[in-house]
Formats: C-alpha cells, sequence, structure tokens
C-alpha cells in the first residue's frame, strides 16, 4: 500500500474529511462528530487503505484541538495549512472559487499531496502529548483490530453462512453478535433439527434477537435448553425362575 493523503476541515461541530491517494484518486470521504467518536470513525475510514499510521499525511488548518492532538499522537503526519494558502490554491484550481467544508477537504488534500513540504508538519512533544499518545494509539489499535476481525468474520460466513451477509448489515454490532454467537457449527460440528435453509436459520434466529443483546430459543439456531433424553433406568427385580416347592411342618 502506498502513501494516503487526508484533507481535514474543521467547524465547531463537525469534521469533514476527504481521503485520495498518491495519483488524487478519491477514496473516501465523510463528515465526522467533534469528539472521541469522530476519532474513532476517522481510525475506521483509513483503515482499510493503510497498514501503518505513518502512510498517512493529513492536511489542516488548525493545530489545536481535541481531533487534531489525537491524530497526531495517533502517529500520522499531520501539517497545518495557513487558511490564506487554502484560499490562494482554491482559487488557482477552481473556477468559480465558492468554499465549502467539503470542498475545502479536498483542496487541503490536494494540498498536502502536491505541496507539504512547503508547510510545517505539527510537533506533539509535551508531557500531555505524550500521554495523549500512549491513549489514542491504543483507541486506534483496537478500531484497527475489529476492523480486521470483522473482515475475517465475514469472510467465514461468506463460506459457511452466506445468508448472514444479508440479513446483517453491521457484523459489529450488538444484536447481530448477540445472533451469530448463537448459530450452530457448520454442517461437519452438528445437525440441524430442522429443515431450514441457512437464510431460514439466519432469518429465524434473528427475529429472537431482543436489544439488550438476549434473545428466545427459536428454531433451528437455538440452543437445546434441555438436557439430552434418556430413558428411566427400571427398578430392579429379582431373576425369574423355577418355584421352589414350600416347606411343610
Amino acid at each position: 500500500m502506498g502513501m494516503v493523503f487526508v484533507g481535514h476541515d474543521w467547524a465547531e461541530t463537525h469534521h469533514d474529511v476527504h481521503v485520495e491517494d498518491g495519483d488524487g484518486r478519491p477514496l473516501a470521504k465523510g463528515r465526522l462528530p467533534e469528539g472521541v467518536s469522530g476519532v474513532a470513525r476517522f481510525h475506521d475510514l483509513v483503515a482499510p487503505f493503510v497498514e501503518d499510521p505513518a502512510e498517512v499525511v493529513v492536511g489542516t488548518e488548525t493545530d489545536r484541538g481535541l481531533f487534531v492532538g489525537a491524530l497526531v499522537a495517533a502517529g500520522y503526519t499531520v501539517v497545518a495549512v495557513n487558511p490564506m494558502s487554502t484560499s490562494r490554491y482554491r482559487e488557482r484550481h477552481s473556477s468559480s472559487g465558492a468554499k465549502s467544508d467539503p470542498g475545502d477537504a479536498r483542496v487541503l488534500a490536494e494540498m498536502v499531496r502536491t505541496d507539504r513540504h512547503n508547510h510545517r508538519p505539527i510537533a506533539g512533544d509535551s508531557e500531555l502529548n505524550q500521554a495523549v499518545r500512549v491513549l489514542a494509539r491504543a483507541h486506534q489499535n483496537l478500531i484497527w483490530t475489529r476492523r480486521r476481525q470483522a473482515n475475517q468474520l465475514r469472510s467465514s460466513l461468506r463460506e459457511f453462512y452466506p445468508a448472514a451477509l444479508e440479513a446483517f448489515d453491521d457484523l459489529v454490532s450488538g444484536d447481530a453478535l448477540a445472533v451469530l454467537a448463537q448459530l450452530r457449527p457448520p454442517p461437519w460440528g452438528g445437525s440441524c433439527r430442522s429443515q431450514r435453509s441457512p437464510r431460514q436459520c439466519v432469518v429465524v434466529a434473528g427475529s429472537g434477537a431482543s436489544r439488550n443483546g438476549r434473545r428466545r430459543s427459536s428454531g433451528c439456531c437455538a440452543p437445546s435448553s434441555s438436557p439430552p433424553h434418556t430413558s428411566s433406568p427400571r427398578p430392579w427385580a429379582p431373576p425369574s425362575g423355577p418355584s421352589l416347592p414350600s416347606s411343610s411342618s
């Protein structure tokens, strides 16, 4: 994988980002919320395109704030761009010159892709930044690990239970994981109690899922709550044989 360039345009309540490759081809874009949830979505947005944070260069017009600090601490190269430079670049490459948050994010991505040597990277070297670096890197690693595990889960379901990919849009949601955890193993690990198809099994299992992660036992996908049937032992009786003569006085 090559370098990935990200433009970040910030506002008080959200962050617009634009992701492109080394040739300027758009890869992803989105509007992220403020706070930790926005940082988490940023990590998730760039994860499919890189294997190391050093492969990501972010262009932004601010060098302060939780969002930017978390990106620096996570190991991304964050380049601070003067807003006047962004305005001049926009006028040079756009006929209308109209300003928009998503448009500025794309302009910033283009600037760090072609002219990042003319701008300074943001450095974090204080004790507070070092502490944030540790937490941000751990946060990023957890999100990237979750994505890798979700891809592995998707691959396994595609091979053994392809209907689950149609039943659930988000495989890492609480309801999806609660239902998938109750599915029986592939055919060689056990037999289905009914003749339903895999799609019907998933739908039946999903119909029993509740929002708190529990589900009712239902159909062939439900675990058996009763112990296996065993016949009751017969009471003991002496063996039958020839009757003995009764004694006479």
